[in-house]
């Protein structure tokens, strides 16, 4: 008997995770039961999960858990139908998007078409559409099954780092000539940097703690790096915009105390090091307000300057350039363990919250 089990965090404490399992329930017409087959879990999800209250956000809202007090963190990989009510939709189909952490799901396919389908499921209706697509693999130009585990660790965070890369080209880097990236080990920071990299209006500087800088540098995407403890070693009389993906509310007061007029734009990116949202932050006393990055926000414009199709042939040809980069055999910037099952996985969430990361490690839970 197929049975349902669930990896759920406590909303006041993220540090507090539990697997329970349930009977699933009987399909309606319209509805299609998922088996979760593989997942991806970095410092993203502790962001989904830290913001899971923000209005324009709510990640919290996605997978509801049935109990007020704790919450599905939401992923992305791989799931297949196992049985549906629904037209166009076949059983062993494999699909790719954001899943809760979980062996099944139950969905309200709409929608349906041959990249794939939307989950129509009425509380989802309001939220972010983004998060609602799921893409047939059959149809994916980007798809290749023996990179699963790298298209689904990369991708949910390469179009993040695609988009605010795009963003701030199209911004003219706000006039700065040198970007000053935070958290830079992370994968969502040195995406972005793999996107400038080619771009000579702008020097790409590094911030890392003191134990990363050597796997920062050898990166070869960043022209510095840069110890956090040396952030007033940095030229201050230089247009600077900060990327900051890491949330770090004394980290951002002293580069803002440091460049001061000089500091264009800081641009807020991510929380790999606070799990509080930006409102929750002290103001900085010398340069500009922090701006939030919202991905969607840039796919929406690019979409209507160029197309949808035209934003994903761009989208599919870097991204496949990064997974080649990533993965390369002399010189890989990942290494990829995987974790089998969801007790596991609860180790791993609870490691993700703690920050015992090796940044060079990718993580995938295996639930086939």
């Amino acid at each position: 008997m197929t049975v349902i089990s669930q990896l759920q965090n406590n909303k006041k404490d993220l540090n507090q995770v539990r697997v329970v399992s349930q009977p699933p329930p009987e399909l309606k017409p319209g509805e299609a039961l998922l088996r979760i087959s593989r997942l991806a879990l970095t410092t993203n999800n502790i962001t989904y999960a830290a913001f899971g209250e923000t209005p324009h956000l709510r990640y919290w809202d996605f997978f509801p858990t049935g109990d007020a007090a704790w919450f599905h963190m939401p992923a992305w990989g791989f799931a297949e139908i196992v049985e549906t009510t629904v037209e166009g939709l076949s059983v062993g189909e494999r699909f790719y998007g954001y899943w809760p952490i979980a062996s099944h799901v139950v969905m309200n396919p709409v929608r349906v078409s041959e990249r794939g389908f939307y989950d129509g499921i009425p509380h989802r209706l309001e939220l972010t559409s983004a998060y609602n697509q799921y893409q047939r693999i059959s149809t994916d130009a980007a798809y290749r099954a023996a990179d699963e585990n790298y298209q689904m660790l990369l991708r949910p965070l390469f179009i993040t780092s695609f988009m605010l890369a795009d963003f701030l080209e199209d911004n003219n880097f706000f006039g700065a000539r040198q970007i000053i990236v935070s958290s830079a080990s992370s994968k969502t920071a040195y995406g972005t940097a793999f996107c400038l990299e080619q771009n000579d209006s702008v020097s790409l500087v590094g911030l890392t703690s003191g134990g990363n800088t050597d796997f920062v540098a050898q990166l070869g995407c960043y022209q510095q790096a840069v110890a956090y403890d040396d952030v007033e070693q940095l030229d201050a009389s230089i247009p600077t915009l900060y990327v900051d993906f890491s949330g770090n509310v004394s980290l951002r007061n002293r580069i803002h105390e440091h460049f001061k007029d000089s500091l264009v734009y800081d641009c807020y990116a991510g929380s790999a090091q606070n799990h509080e949202h930006l409102s929750a932050a002290e103001t900085p006393v010398h340069g500009p307000a922090p701006q939030p990055y919202f991905a969607p926000y840039q796919i929406k414009k690019r979409n209507a300057d160029w197309g949808a199709a035209e934003v994903t042939r761009r989208f599919n040809a870097a991204q496949l350039a990064f997974i080649e980069r990533v993965q390369n055999p002399t010189a890989p910037w990942m290494n990829v363990i995987e974790h089998a099952g969801l007790e596991r996985g609860k180790t791993l969430v609870e490691d993700l919250v703690g920050g015992r990361i090796d940044p060079k490690a990718g993580h995938a839970v295996v639930l086939d």
